[in-house]
């Protein structure tokens, strides 16, 4: 399946922006912006967004019954095997939706499901510290360059994760 690509320079939040898509009856697509003003992380918490990492989101209407839980699992198998690409660091999934190299999270997903019109979609926020971390006194972070010889550009990351859910998304879907 296609995803329909929408780019941003700046927005609040690209899960907000796929639900609004939703709501205007927009099935499937995938939005990347360059700054998120007010990200959103597990249970209200705030994505710290800084310039130069990757925030995406990826939406598609689910029509076979598949659990949660079992969605969430795939989702992160599938973006730390991408992420794995880059890295001879081993890239560790902490439950439910962390992606950590040596016990530093480099990554965070946030997937929000919605009705409408009697169908349901599933939105997937995918943030990646490509260039920089954001320091939390909670846990470590730190960015997926700090454990890779070659950079990796942020857009890179992008077009792997865009087509990796273009052939996947019909486990879903």
């Amino acid at each position: 399946m296609i995803l329909k690509q929408f780019y941003y320079k700046k927005i609040k939040s690209t899960n907000d922006t796929a639900l609004k898509y939703i709501s205007k009856g927009v099935e499937n697509g995938i939005i990347i912006t360059d700054v998120q003003t007010k990200g959103k992380g597990q249970i209200g918490k705030k994505w710290i967004s800084l310039k130069g990492n990757l925030f995406m989101s990826v939406f598609f209407q689910l029509r076979n019954k598949v659990s949660i839980k079992k969605i969430t699992k795939v989702n992160c198998l599938l973006i730390r095997n991408c992420l794995q690409n880059y890295t001879n660091y081993e890239i560790k999934v902490k439950q439910p939706n962390d992606l950590l190299i040596n016990n530093q999270k480099i990554c965070g997903i946030l997937q929000e499901t919605i009705y409408r019109n009697k169908k349901k979609f599933l939105v997937v926020g995918i943030g990646v510290n490509i260039n920089k971390s954001p320091r939390i006194d909670r846990y470590q972070t730190n960015f997926l360059n700090f454990f890779t010889k070659k950079k990796v550009k942020r857009l890179e990351v992008f077009d792997q994760l865009s087509n990796i859910y273009e052939k996947k998304i019909n486990q879903f879907s």
